[in-house]
């Protein structure tokens, strides 16, 4: 089953998987030419509606977001800042984002405390997302 974003996040509950969404492959690609990766672990995959989320949870309904933001911290972390239903706000109070290059030895979960830190630079154009209903252990 799958529910509005606010009440799978609500409804996730206490575990050990993460719930949100999966870029479509196909336009992945496309927007990987789009903003060209900084670093050279390229993750660009998907974003997180729920961290630590139960086993079972419902995820959310399919989506079309849009990538709003970019943010580079210069020292091994970038991502893409990304609205869904005209809001970057994610229900726990970070930023729905999309961890998309790291540097040796970053990892994906820095991505929050880097957009918490720094902000976020507005792009130009809004580019559409897809995104995909996605579990993740």
């Amino acid at each position: 089953m799958e529910l509005p974003a606010n009440q799978a996040a609500a409804e996730a509950g206490q575990g050990k998987t993460v719930i949100g969404w999966a870029l479509d492959r196909e336009q992945r690609k496309e927007l990987l030419q789009q903003f060209p990766p900084k670093f050279d672990n390229v993750v660009a995959d998907h974003v997180t509606l729920a961290a630590k989320a139960k086993q079972d949870a419902a995820l959310p309904c399919e989506r079309l977001g849009e990538i709003v933001g970019r943010v580079d911290d210069g020292e091994g972390v970038e991502a893409l800042v990304v609205a869904i239903d005209d809001s970057t706000d994610r229900p726990d109070g970070s930023i729905y984002h999309i961890t998309w290059s790291l540097g040796e030895g970053r990892r994906a979960r820095e991505s929050n405390n880097v957009i918490a830190r720094l902000g976020w630079t507005a792009i130009d154009l809004p580019m559409p997302v897809r995104l995909i209903p996605s579990r993740w252990p």
